[in-house]
């Protein structure tokens, strides 16, 4: 139980780092970024209500730390194309319906 705990707290820790360091990124996808904010709350209170296990929560997070790094990809050029933008909603759609699963598929830790 101990090393459970500790888990969780670890996990629950990366789940606030991530989300000061988002919004760090350029605000060329303004849109994206709240989603990706409002994401990453979403897996914090699964967390503390018990709705996503440990492994749950952190396949989540491997989640949304890809499409962060899809999303500064897109950046590096300086410009978000349209193309490149409709990419990262539909990652984000993916991630966004993945937490939502996780979050109601009767699981708690």
């Amino acid at each position: 139980m101990k090393g459970y705990a500790m888990k969780t707290t670890k996990l629950f820790a990366a789940v606030l780092v991530s989300a000061f360091v988002l919004p760090a990124f350029a605000q060329s996808t303004p849109n994206l970024d709240k989603r990706e904010e409002h994401q990453q709350e979403r897996i914090a209170q699964g967390i503390q209500s018990g709705q996503l296990t440990a492994k749950e929560a952190q396949h989540l997070e491997a989640r949304e730390t890809k499409l962060a790094n899809d999303e500064a990809m897109a950046k590096a050029d300086g410009k978000v194309t349209r193309k490149e933008r409709r990419k990262l909603q539909r990652e984000a759609d993916r991630d966004s319906a993945a937490i939502h699963h996780q979050k109601h598929d009767k699981q708690t830790r």
